[in-house]
């Protein structure tokens, strides 16, 4: 959930359209439903506290979220005892850890994302498998092979690092296409082939997927196709002053690294009690409507259609965008220990949810308008619940 730069993408529309909303240097203020009022003339429905959201009998009893703020709690601290900072991100993979989603990390070397995902999975006692990628990496090393036994004639299968509950994809536009697409399909499929055979992927299977964008040599830009299978996209950015103090502190004290074995963990079942407790977070109909909106936004309609927006999106968001967020917004809603989603849940992780699913058109790239602009006028012009 980086800050989105400070530059207008100018939607302007036509005099008789009604002006676009601004876009700000910071994310979108979510304090109440005036952050985006209804179009003059129009009664629309009136505003509902957060509270109304709510079904009307518990959806997940009181004991259940006790022990799910216990584990989040864990994971939390064994996160903090690895990583300096980067609380956006520490909330992008509690939540799709809970959501049972794919994340994407995307920055400059040395902002912590290969010590942030062996710290997520130290978090939990299960299997940890980390692929660095190169050009020359072919999908039978991600998903295993058959080897042939001379002594009795017969072949064995050799299971890929794959296999794992969390998968560390390191530098994934370094490798080619034929392999990016093999990781992928275990990724959605849940599940690979090795000579004919069908090998199911541990349950809980979550994929942390690395790449710089500064670097081009030798690198293969995901398709639009292939981003779309994560779930979120977390973008990380410098820590501030004080944090880079602190990494210093504990370089010099030798706590910069922690035990790979944490003192404090959960075990799978723990996780797949989450996972289970996500689906039971309430969505109420009035919110899977406002997603709706927002996702049908995106693709240049919705009730309050953003002036000259195709100009800048070529192609919106998919309802894989409208699922993930709804999925996205119940593991926030857990996170905060609540059993039922509000449209601030919607709104809280935004970027990492869309800024992939938008393909900007060429115009919109060569004047430098980021997705995260693109959002905050998506989420200004849709009115909330």
């Amino acid at each position: 959930m980086s800050h989105p730069p400070s530059q207008q993408p100018g939607f302007q529309g036509p005099p008789s359209a009604p002006a676009a909303p601004p876009i700000s240097s910071g994310p979108v203020a979510s304090s109440g439903p005036s952050a985006a009022p209804a179009p003059a003339g129009s009664a629309g429905p009136p505003s509902r506290r957060p509270g109304e959201f709510a079904p009307t009998s518990a959806a997940i009893q009181a004991g259940d979220l006790e022990r799910s703020a216990a584990i989040i709690s864990t994971i939390t601290g064994v996160f903090q005892s690895r990583v300096v900072g980067q609380e956006n991100l520490r909330l992008t993979l509690l939540a799709a850890l809970a959501a049972g989603g794919h994340v994407l990390l995307e920055s400059v070397p040395g902002l912590a994302k290969t010590t942030a995902a062996s710290a997520l999975a130290s978090s939990i006692t299960g299997s940890f498998a980390r692929i660095q990628c190169t050009p020359d990496l072919m999908p039978n090393d991600i998903i295993g092979t058959q080897i042939f036994n001379y002594g009795s004639g017969t072949f064995t299968t050799q299971l890929g690092p794959v296999h794992a509950n969390v998968v560390l994809l390191d530098e994934i536009n370094r490798s080619s296409a034929k392999t990016q697409s093999a990781m992928l399909e275990a990724m959605q499929e849940r599940q690979t082939s090795i000579g004919g055979e069908v090998y199911r992927l541990p349950e809980p299977f979550m994929v942390l997927a690395t790449q710089n964008p500064i670097e081009e040599e030798g690198t293969y830009v995901l398709p639009e196709a292939q981003m779309d299978r994560f779930l979120m996209k977390e973008i990380l950015t410098y820590p501030r002053p004080g944090e880079e103090h602190e990494i210093l502190d504990r370089s010099t004290s030798g706590s910069l690294t922690g035990p790979r074995q944490a003192t404090g963990s959960v075990t799978l079942e723990d996780v797949r009690f989450l996972q289970a407790m996500v689906d039971q977070v309430y969505v109420d109909p009035a919110v899977k409507r406002y997603i709706i909106d927002l996702v049908f936004t995106t693709r240049g309609s919705g009730p309050r259609p953003v002036p000259n927006l195709t100009q800048s999106v070529r192609v919106g968001a998919s309802p894989r965008g409208s699922l993930a967020l709804m999925r996205v917004g119940q593991a926030h809603a857990l996170l905060n220990g609540r059993d039922y989603v509000t449209p601030d849940d919607v709104r809280a992780m935004r970027y990492g949810v869309l800024r992939h699913r938008l393909v900007l058109t060429f115009d919109a790239l060569a004047s430098g308008i980021k997705p995260e602009q693109i959002i905050d006028a998506v989420f200004h012009a849709v009115p909330m619940p």
